[in-house]
Order: structure tokens, then C-alpha cells, then sequence
């Protein structure tokens, strides 16, 4: 099972260079099947050093579609920072050549209000123009710290 999923991820490589964000294709999932879906292990913590909290089932969110915003080696975009998208959010990051609004094979698309795990990188980039959204800190991974200063993610904490 792990390498059909390892193939999978192979496969739709090619189609994150295509979209023009390879390192940040929050539509890209596609290694979900490799992995066991489920609850976090409870050594997977927030940023705000408690146990991961589920971002979002509907849409269903996360680098393995489990409603978690965890990662592994092959998440080069580390999609760790579970947040509440916004119309500005949603217009920066497809002017980068990340459509998150179109539905493409089994992304629904997402809409203004959407808890989406969105790239790290690509969230510090959107706070640093302004136009970040907010953030549940409970649901967004420790590594996320690796990229953006709690104080930045504090900054845009949105409420439970």
C-alpha cells in the first residue's frame, strides 16, 4: 500500500509543476493514500504546545486528507498551518499561480470561511503583504514555528 501511494505522489508531481507552485500546491493531496488516516499521535502537538486539533472534514483538509494539518518528508510545502481562508487570501495566493477556488479532480475548491492546512511558506509570504488569514493555533503544527514566529501566528489567531 505504501508504494502504490509512493506512486501516486510520483505521478502527480508533475501536475503541482504545472500549477506553478510546486512547493505550495494546497490543492495537491495526493499522498493521503500512502498513509494511515485517523486521530494524530498524541506526540503531535500545536503551536500552542497542546494535543493537534482537527482543522477541517468539510472540506476535507490536510496533507493526508485526514482533517489534520500534520506532514512528512514528502509535504515539501509543509501544509501545517490550519487556517479560515479569506476572500484577500484566496486572491494573493492565485496571483502566485495557486488557485484555491477552482475544484480540480477530487479538490471541492474553497470559498471565503473554508478551514483549509495551507502551506507555511506560503502563509508567512501572505502575512508579510498583509493578507494573511486567520489561524487556529490548536490545529496548526509545531513545525509551522520552523517557518513563521508564533508571535506572526498569534498575531492572526482566530477564535475556536
Amino acid at each position: 500500500m505504501r508504494l502504490l501511494g509512493a506512486i501516486i505522489c510520483l505521478l502527480l508531481a508533475p501536475q503541482a509543476a504545472q500549477s506553478g507552485d510546486s512547493q505550495c500546491g494546497e490543492a495537491q493531496g495526493g499522498c493521503a493514500d500512502s498513509e494511515q488516516v485517523g486521530s494524530p499521535a498524541p506526540s503531535e502537538r500545536s503551536v500552542a504546545d497542546t494535543e493537534l486539533q482537527l482543522c477541517s472534514l468539510s472540506p476535507r483538509t490536510g496533507w493526508f486528507r485526514d482533517g489534520y494539518c500534520r506532514t512528512n518528508a514528502a509535504d515539501t510545502g509543509r501544509h501545517t498551518v490550519c487556517a479560515q481562508v479569506t476572500q484577500q487570501f484566496l486572491t494573493f495566493t492565485a496571483a502566485r499561480g495557486n488557485d484555491l477556488s477552482s475544484p480540480r479532480g477530487r479538490f471541492p475548491g474553497l470559498k471565503p470561511g473554508d478551514r483549509w492546512c495551507l502551506c507555511a511558506v506560503r502563509w508567512a509570504e501572505a502575512y508579510k503583504a498583509g493578507k494573511a488569514p486567520p489561524v487556529d493555533l490548536e490545529a496548526t503544527h509545531q513545525r509551522t514555528l520552523r517557518y513563521v514566529s508564533y508571535q506572526a501566528l498569534q498575531s492572526r489567531s482566530a477564535a475556536r
